[in-house]
């Protein structure tokens, strides 16, 4: 089924250096107020309503055959402001269209993410990836360089946009994802601070409950025979690693045994989508094993060699897309849950260990929900996220003069960071909350436009969100207790 070229090779090293990152087209296909945001994730600081777009722009296939993308493009919407931009990278998709430029449709949801970031002031950016959307060809799946060139044009065609659709963005640049998009955010935060040719310097990344360690951590969790109930993910990661690389296998049945190789060569063929081949192997591993083991649907003689020759070229290709043995510069956190049930909360240990090893300056992995599973730990690490982000994120105001200026406004809570008290200072009369960043009311106060201050030192450590509401308006502080 599949033959190794020369040519396929020498494509494929010369892919990254073909132009590409021209905007194609863009269309606003909807929009939400602050108010629908702030009651769709039910939590009342959000600070802007958002205009959402589906874009396309050109880049490459594996080959380096121009191929036109699609992505996801959310923006705040007061464009007044000068906005810091985030790059959200999705995570699984179970088939074509589960993306987040679906947004709105069945299979969009990624989207929300995005969406949320720009209802706090991010001018947020979501590849769809290769193969998906409307890109031809096999979704390369957990491809580290893939993950990140489509990611890199699209930042590119979006200096074309930001003009058209009346947006204004400053140079700080917010990476993060969830999951396979965990993988993809720290393969792209690895472009930006080691290419000396970079255009972008990473202001602070996120990058939350992926698998950075292929070659190691998910090699050995599947040669471990564990029950696990996503054995669509092995084949997922073989074939795009043959249709990368090709020189993994010659035919499908080399690797993956009866009955499981018919469904699998169905998947490559387009015949099922992901959801469904991952439910079909489910069913057959029980019928055929009583449990769901995915590392019995290989061939006995691939996984003795896969076991011992490191050099095979499934080791190679598996080592090659790990994403995790580099110093990152800039702030970076990792985010997890313990009882993750898709991706070994393992891959972020090993990937803070290393990296703090290596020298990275300012690091560290977090575990902000112990019991939450792999799809319960989006709520917390995301919100975690948004906590670490504020607190470098700035937002401008737009100066018709002809220079940005930082946005002040009579707004301000001082000192920040506190450990004992703030003075809050506002101006004028209206209504003052705050809010930890779970989105639980701590304080309420009447404001009368003098200072007011507030005592702080019994309050838990974290990130706190002052929302001052006067003559319709919402303005947001953030502010840190220490």
């Amino acid at each position: 089924m599949f033959k190794k070229t020369t040519l396929f090779l020498l494509l494929l090293a010369l892919a990254a250096a073909l132009p590409a990152q021209e905007l194609v087209s863009y269309t606003l296909i909807g929009s939400k107020s602050q108010a629908q945001l702030a009651a769709q994730f039910n939590l009342p600081f959000i600070q802007f309503g958002a205009r959402y777009y589906k874009v396309t722009y050109s880049s490459h296939d594996l080959t380096g055959v121009q191929d036109t993308l699609s992505g996801f493009v959310v923006v705040p919407d007061n464009n007044s402001k000068i906005y810091p931009r985030l790059v959200y990278q999705h995570g699984t998709s179970s088939s074509k269209d589960n993306v987040p430029s679906s947004y709105g449709q069945p299979g969009g949801e990624e989207g929300d993410i995005p969406v949320f970031f720009a209802g706090m002031g991010f001018v947020s950016l979501a590849p769809d990836y290769l193969g998906l959307g409307i890109s031809k060809g096999f979704h390369p799946y957990v491809h580290a360089e893939s993950e990140t060139w489509v990611a890199l044009d699209m930042l590119r065609a979006f200096d074309s946009l930001q003009t058209q659709i009346d947006v204004h963005t400053n140079e700080q640049l917010f990476l993060t994802g969830y999951s396979q998009g965990g993988h993809a955010s720290m393969a792209l935060h690895h472009a930006v601070e080691t290419d000396p040719n970079a255009e972008f310097t990473a202001t602070a990344a996120s990058h939350m409950s992926g698998p950075y360690s292929i070659g190691e951590v998910m090699r050995d969790f599947i040669l471990s025979d564990s029950v696990y109930f996503y054995p669509a993910y092995i084949p997922n990661t073989l074939l795009s690693y043959q249709v990368v690389y090709g020189n993994l296998f010659d035919q499908v049945e080399d690797v993956f045994r009866a009955p499981y190789a018919d469904p699998i060569g169905q998947f490559f063929t387009g015949q099922l989508n992901l959801g469904d081949l991952n439910n079909l192997l489910i069913n057959q591993l029980i019928a055929t094993e009583g449990e769901c083991r995915p590392t019995r649907m290989i061939q006995d003689s691939i996984k003795q060699v896969v076991a011992s020759d490191p050099d095979h070229p499934v080791n190679i290709a598996l080592r090659a897309n790990d994403v995790y043995k580099w110093a990152p510069q800039a702030p970076t956190r990792l985010f997890y849950c313990k009882a993750d049930d898709q991706v070994p909360y393992l891959n972020s240990l090993v990937a803070r260990d290393t990296m703090l090893a290596l020298g990275a300056v300012d690091l560290a992995a977090a575990n902000p929900d112990s019991t939450a599973t792999h799809v319960e730990c989006v709520e917390p690490a995301v919100i975690s996220t948004l906590a670490f982000f504020l607190g470098y994120q700035q937002i401008g105001e737009v100066s018709y003069t002809g220079e940005s200026q930082v946005d002040a406004g009579l707004f301000s809570v001082q000192p920040n960071p506190a450990d004992t008290y703030v003075e809050v200072h506002t101006g004028r009369e209206g209504e003052l909350l705050v809010y930890d960043i779970t989105g639980r009311l701590v304080a309420q106060r009447a404001v009368s436009g003098d200072v007011l201050e507030m005592a702080v030192g019994d309050w838990e450590k974290g990130v706190y969100l002052f929302v001052w509401r006067h003559g319709g308006r919402v303005e947001v502080d953030r502010v840190v207790i220490r």
